[in-house]
């Protein structure tokens, strides 16, 4: 089973969090748990997602880039590169 932590901490609520996180729980992936999570230590790329057991970071993720998650990566097991955190996913 997969994941899906959306941070939902100061500075990630700042950048629109709460929304990402309701765009996740809408798009209902079979074997996906979308969790609220506390603050993933991110803080100047929120709002900040990762995905387990895959070790995705994703940053400044916005509610209209869920489906693309979704479909991509959580359907199609191909992370979204343009929202990879640099830092984690260096290239």
């Amino acid at each position: 089973m997969k994941r899906v932590y959306v941070c939902q901490h100061v500075n990630c609520l700042r950048h629109g969090s709460e929304a990402v996180l309701q765009a996740f729980q809408a798009s209902r992936v079979a074997d996906v748990e979308v969790i609220a999570s506390v603050c993933q230590g991110q803080c100047n790329m929120g709002a900040t997602v990762r995905v387990l057991p895959d070790n995705i970071w994703y940053c400044r993720v916005k509610p209209k880039d869920v489906t693309e998650i979704v479909q991509q990566h959580l359907k199609d097991g191909e992370p979204v590169d343009r929202l990879l955190h640099p830092r984690i996913h260096p290239r």
